[in-house]
């Protein structure tokens, strides 16, 4: 059952047990109806209902940018989220491009019941939540429907294992157009021997790559969100550089040797080889 705790003159905050552990929705004191995910003090989502293109969180907002990129402005996409949170990133393709088609997979039932509760999304945008396994409902989407695949998935704040193999990102391309994005967003700390590995996974099975974070984040001083782009054609580096540079919390972009020096030779990572990503560190959401 949801309880909430009322704020100092305006909303309440709510908290609710999901299965992924304690759900708090926190109202935003900037925003009159703006929310903030957190599952067990780690934030993992940020919504405001009046302007559901706002993205608060960096990470979110190179998502979309990325979600900006992956078709003409404006024109209709078929988007696949595996992880669904608050639904951010679904409620913001649907404002950015109306008639968008999207799936959102996500395991943890309560979770969605609480955000379609509390934080309801409009009836008429193209959104279909499927419940289960990330994984597993890729494995549904029809070969080659996607224009953007989107994998957000945590568990405890770690990445599952079997989300981060070579076996699992060849059925991401299987699922994907010709052309289309395959977008990850992923958490590690220095030495960033996760990332390194995801990236040298994710480059045997898609020809071309770039990478965005926090400069901090890059060079491992800090826990932290990098997302990677893989496509089997070309990026659109200089205009993912250009709107990094320029977010409220600047990014950069990694991309070509640069990229594969800052791989550093790590190995692919094969099913019987994954692991979770690494769990952050204590105060890593203070």
């Amino acid at each position: 059952m949801a309880k909430s705790r009322r704020g100092r003159g305006g909303p309440e905050t709510v908290t609710e047990t999901v299965d992924g552990g304690l759900a708090e929705l926190r109202p935003d004191r900037d925003r009159p109806r703006g929310w903030t995910l957190l599952i067990d003090g780690a934030p993992q989502s940020h919504v405001d209902l009046d302007d559901p293109s706002f993205l608060d969180f960096s990470y979110q907002r190179r998502l979309g940018h990325l979600a900006d990129l992956a078709g003409p402005p404006g024109a209709p996409l078929r988007v696949v989220h595996l992880g669904g949170g608050a639904l951010t990133l679904a409620r913001y393709v649907a404002a950015t491009r109306p008639r968008s088609t999207q799936q959102v997979v996500e395991i943890d039932a309560p979770l969605v019941q609480l955000i379609r509760r509390q934080l309801p999304w409009d009836s008429g945008w193209r959104i279909r939540v499927r419940g289960g396994d990330a994984r597993a409902g890729l494995a549904k989407i029809p070969e080659g429907w996607a224009d953007l695949i989107i994998a957000d998935v945590f568990g405890g704040a770690r990445t599952p294992a079997h989300l981060t193999s070579t076996e699992f990102v060849t059925e991401v391309r299987r699922a994907l157009r010709p052309g289309g994005f395959y977008a990850a967003n992923l958490a590690d700390g220095p030495p960033l021997r996760f990332l390194r590995g995801q990236i040298a996974t994710v480059r045997t099975v898609f020809p071309e790559l770039c990478l965005t974070a926090d400069p901090a984040v890059l060079r491992g001083r800090r826990f932290g969100n990098a997302v990677l782009l893989a496509a089997d054609g070309e990026l659109p580096v200089a205009e993912l550089t250009r709107r990094a540079a320029t977010d409220p919390q600047s990014g950069r972009v990694e991309h070509g040797r640069a990229l594969l020096d800052f791989t550093g030779g790590a190995a692919p990572v094969t099913d019987a080889t994954a692991l979770a990503s690494p769990a952050p560190p204590a105060g890593a959401f203070d």
